[in-house]
């Protein structure tokens, strides 16, 4: 013999009032969580020692480097290191998030191939010469990808290093940077 089974309640079948009483707690719920979670707008690295780099660099390597020296407040370093890049060429490169809020580096090599200034230069074509601080700097500029660079390229062979400054900055803002670059001392 079965057991008879109770019915089923009225408060289990649910009601229009109670459905609006759980979705109004939910929500209720979820608003003090989005104003208790803290939200960021920009997501930054680590601090970069620049000049710490810099130094171990140049007395690791022996080239006269530069590095940017006395910029305003509201440049932010975001990388500095030295690696190896195209062809082999060992890299020194320190970028810098500009006032606004564009990327600039610079990059420098000794006596580097075609295919690093192309690699480097993200196949943009040379458009014109720009003078800044007594040096000729080749203009190239890439559209589709927004890629703006100078370089400064010496003699092929002569053993100095050739000084790239590349990143999605204006003209403007990569003259300032090139001209707060100094040797490493």
């Amino acid at each position: 013999m079965s057991t008879p089974t109770a019915p089923p309640s009225r408060y289990s079948m649910g009601s229009t009032k109670n459905l609006v009483y759980s979705l109004l707690a939910v929500l209720g719920m979820v608003a003090v969580l989005v104003l208790l979670v803290p939200r960021v707008d920009r997501v930054g690295g680590p601090p970069q020692d620049v000049h710490g780099t810099a130094v171990e660099v140049a007395e690791q390597t022996g080239w006269p480097i530069v590095e940017p020296t006395g910029l305003p407040e509201d440049w932010t370093p975001t990388s500095v290191r030295y690696v190896r890049g195209t062809d082999g060429f060992m890299t020194w490169h320190v970028g810098y998030e500009t006032p606004s809020g564009t990327f600039v580096a610079v990059e420098q090599t000794q006596d580097p191939s075609a295919a690093w200034v192309r690699a480097q230069t993200n196949r943009a074509p040379r458009e014109g010469d720009l003078e800044i601080g007594g040096l000729t700097w080749g203009k190239y500029v890439r559209d589709g990808k927004v890629q703006n660079s100078l370089l400064s390229l010496p003699t092929t062979g002569s053993g100095e290093l050739a000084t790239l400054v590349t990143g999605t900055a204006t003209f403007e803002e990569m003259t300032t940077y090139i001209e707060h670059l100094q040797p490493v001392e």
